[in-house]
């Protein structure tokens, strides 16, 4: 996610001998260990750029190829950590990641080292990534991590929501409708929920979350993380939502919302059909389609689960169908 580091904001505090940490980093980077024949995809800060391991400042410097989803980004990163990047950099985005994965794998086959970063946070996480990724397991090459800064858990950790079972949703559908329909398909979700969100979209995304969640259901708000004013808004969804209205936020922000209680799920959940019901369905769908009547059964189970996820008993469905017949 981009965070806006193009104001990314430098430490303000030396380390206790009066050293700058960024001289710390880049001294410490020189005992790291890069890895060659390797793809490495490292965290970048999401908005302070003390954020940045000795990891990084190490492979920024030492890295034979950084392909960079924003190249102009990278050297402002490196400029502000006092980096030199010798290795070849490349524009590896979006629009371009399939067609440049197999000629940096070849690459990586001849022992270089690429490093792949985002604009901000971690590669493949709402920014480009997997298809390297992908392409080096299919090809069995290795990659690894330099992991970091993340907005995800950041949010998810200042939230005070519950952090043991939580979804990632991503940014929200830009689309009213479509945005609506996907929010439906989480009312019933009892993990903590978390979204990306931008300043342009905040106030229609916040007025689907309360049509979706009603305003009750705890939230968080968070934005300009890791900066000096970084701000948490924590509520319900209804007092967030007033607080859009009253005092729009700035810059991208992440929002944090509670799970379902057992209570909401149950409302929200689709109605669970009989095994009387599915087997009328069964019959119905092997008249109208032809089908063998355990095909028909199978077909309609597989569209109907139950409230956990797991399947009505075929079984007893046929024996349904059979006394249905009988």
């Amino acid at each position: 996610m981009n965070q806006g580091n193009d104001e990314l904001q430098a430490p303000q505090s030396n380390t206790a001998d009066g050293s700058n940490a960024n001289e710390v980093a880049t001294s410490e980077a020189r005992m790291v260990t890069i890895p060659r024949g390797t793809v490495v995809l490292a965290a970048t800060p999401i908005g302070n750029v003390g954020d940045a391991s000795a990891r990084l400042v190490a492979l920024l410097q030492d890295a034979d190829i950084v392909a960079a989803e924003d190249t102009r980004r990278l050297y402002d990163l490196a400029n502000r950590l006092g980096v030199h990047v010798n290795g070849s950099v490349v524009a590896y985005h979006d629009h371009n990641e399939r067609n440049k994965a197999d000629g940096l794998l070849d690459r990586v086959e001849e022992g270089a080292t690429v490093l792949v970063v985002s604009d901000a946070g971690m590669p493949t996480i709402n920014d480009p990534g997997l298809a390297i990724v992908r392409r080096a397991i299919e090809r069995g090459l290795p990659v690894t991590c330099a992991p970091g800064p993340s907005a995800v858990l950041d949010a998810l950790a200042l939230s005070g929501l519950p952090t043991d079972r939580f979804c990632y949703e991503g940014f929200m559908p830009r689309k009213h409708a479509e945005r609506v329909q996907h929010l439906r398909m989480l009312q019933a979700e009892r993990r903590t929920i978390v979204f990306y969100e931008t300043p342009h979209r905040i106030a229609d995304a916040m007025d689907d979350l309360l049509d979706a969640f009603g305003p009750d259901r705890p939230m968080a708000l968070c934005r300009e993380l890791t900066k000096d004013y970084e701000e948490i808004r924590r509520g319900t969804v209804g007092t967030i939502h007033q607080g859009v209205v009253d005092d729009p936020p700035r810059g991208e922000m992440v929002l944090v919302i509670g799970g379902a209680s057992d209570e909401e799920a149950q409302a929200a959940a689709p109605a669970t059909l009989s095994v009387e019901e599915l087997a009328v369905l069964a019959i119905d769908r092997a008249i109208e389609d032809g089908l063998r009547i355990k095909d028909a059964i199978s077909q309609v189970v597989a569209e109907h689960p139950l409230p956990d996820g797991s399947l009505p008993n075929r079984k007893q469905v046929y024996a349904a169908v059979l006394e249905q017949k009988g």
